[in-house]
């Protein structure tokens, strides 16, 4: 286990508490300094329990403390060490074509993907790596692979039928690919009712198969069908398993929560893997509860500034 910064730089303003400190003495010596021209200070100080120095002493830890998690919340601090994750990368590709609109699975297709996304997300060991996309007659980046699971969550959930028409699955293999990137272990997650009718359905297996991209397929939607605008739209589970069989992933037709869970127990292989914490938010929601406390500190014992 170890630390980084991504803003090093900022690590210079370090050299800001000396100062505080000798600012911070300084202070104290004129503030007594003041008091003692009063005649009987000394005095009320021992019958009040005054200690100027000891009490201001809890004000400057303070303080200092501040400066430093500051300081380090400006510099990116970040917590590396090894962790149990997914030896996979995934990109979840949800269809948002007009035909996931059908509502053959309650309350509708696209809805049923998204709580299917979300569910795998959950399923996974914290740290692993996932993007998100939502694909039509092309395909948009939802969420750049990251391993924060509120923001994937989020992104899944924000997906809506798509304005453009039709359903491309090699534009959606191919932005797939851009988004993993030199990830070692590439996969999609793939929800669609299978109605793929535009693009090069085999030069997008063959383009998935150049990149070793395994894409596992979840078929959503029934081979009776559902209506939608223009008619009765049923699953299309040959195109789908086509795709899953040939890039050496899995075909799922989920049925039920434990059919789920058992779906994604497959596709999920856990391995220790470095995983990269930013400490930011953590080091700002620090800072602001120490400054309550002080505040409280100062209320309730009547620290002299």
């Amino acid at each position: 286990m170890y630390i980084s910064f991504t803003h090093p730089f900022y690590l210079v303003f370090l050299f800001a508490i000396p100062i505080l400190i000798l600012l911070h003495f300084f202070g104290l010596k004129n503030i007594k300094g003041k008091a003692l021209n009063f005649a009987n200070f000394e005095s009320i100080a021992r019958v009040k329990g005054i200690d100027l120095y000891s009490k201001n002493m809890l004000l400057l830890f303070f303080n200092v403390l501040f400066v430093v998690l500051l300081v380090f919340a400006l510099s990116g601090l970040t917590l590396h060490k090894e962790i149990a994750a997914s030896e996979f990368s995934f990109i979840i590709a949800i269809d948002s074509s007009e035909s996931m609109s059908a509502t053959d699975v309650q309350p509708n297709r696209i809805s049923a993907a998204k709580e299917t996304a979300v569910d795998f997300v959950n399923s996974l060991p914290f740290g692993s790596s996932v993007g998100v996309i939502s694909f039509s007659g092309n395909s948009q980046v939802e969420q750049e692979v990251t391993n924060n699971k509120p923001s994937i969550k989020y992104a899944i959930n924000n997906v809506e039928i798509g304005f453009v028409k039709g359903t491309d699955i090699f534009e959606a293999i191919s932005n797939s690919i851009k988004l993993l990137g030199n990830e070692k272990r590439k996969s999609v997650i793939l929800l669609s009712d299978g109605q793929i009718n535009m693009g090069n359905f085999g030069e997008a297996i063959n383009y998935a198969k150049s990149y070793d991209l395994v894409v596992h397929t979840f078929g959503i939607g029934t081979v009776t069908g559902g209506e939608v605008s223009y008619g009765l739209s049923t699953l299309d589970e040959d195109s789908l398993k086509s795709l899953a069989y040939n890039t050496g992933g899995e075909y799922f037709n989920v049925k039920s929560k434990q059919d789920m869970k058992e779906s994604f127990d497959e596709i999920i292989r856990v391995t220790e893997k470095e995983g990269s914490f930013n400490l930011t938010l953590y080091l700002i929601i620090i800072v602001i509860i120490l400054f309550i406390v002080k505040q409280f500190l100062l209320s309730i014992h009547k620290i002299i500034w």
